[in-house]
């Protein structure tokens, strides 16, 4: 990540930004972007904020911090508002909602310019490599409630 500062996005005040350009492979016929490729856009913005705030993957998977641990989306609620087109360049703001237990919640909008184009609220679980929902490591949950915006519920 020294060579590409800048590939994981950024933190601001209350969350994490990513910037994302549209190619022809996220588009559909029309060259409007397919829904299912704002679900890859959500998740490539989940994985760099959590990479920003200092909780990687890979640690994760090797246990690193204890058990080997990952995540897994257990819901996700998408509205459309408006498409995007091919060469866009959007943002992926993602946001921590909440974080109890072995939940956690965030809230992810994609913006082109000053319109909102899609919304979506995700809840992710932490699961053992067994499968089964587990607490964050302490650590780790201090790191990602570091980053919380202001009306954050952390338990």
């Amino acid at each position: 990540m020294t060579d590409w500062p800048d590939l994981a996005g950024r933190l601001e005040e209350g969350g994490h930004v990513l910037p994302v350009r549209v190619y022809y492979e996220d588009t559909d016929f029309t060259g409007i972007v397919y829904h299912g490729a704002y679900v890859r856009f959500f998740e490539r913005g989940r994985t760099d904020f959590l990479r920003r705030v200092g909780i990687h993957h890979t640690e994760l998977a090797e246990g690193t911090h204890g058990a080997a641990l990952a995540f897994a989306v257990r819901s996700m609620t998408l509205e459309f508002q408006k498409p995007a087109r091919i060469d866009d360049v959007l943002l992926v703001r993602t946001r921590l909602s909440s974080l109890k237990g072995a939940r956690v919640k965030l809230d992810q909008v994609i913006h082109r310019g000053a319109d909102l184009l899609v919304s979506a609220t995700v809840t992710v679980a932490v699961i053992t490599a067994q499968g089964r929902p587990t607490r964050l490591p302490p650590v780790l949950a201090e790191k990602l409630a570091g980053h919380a915006s202001g009306e954050t519920s952390v338990e």
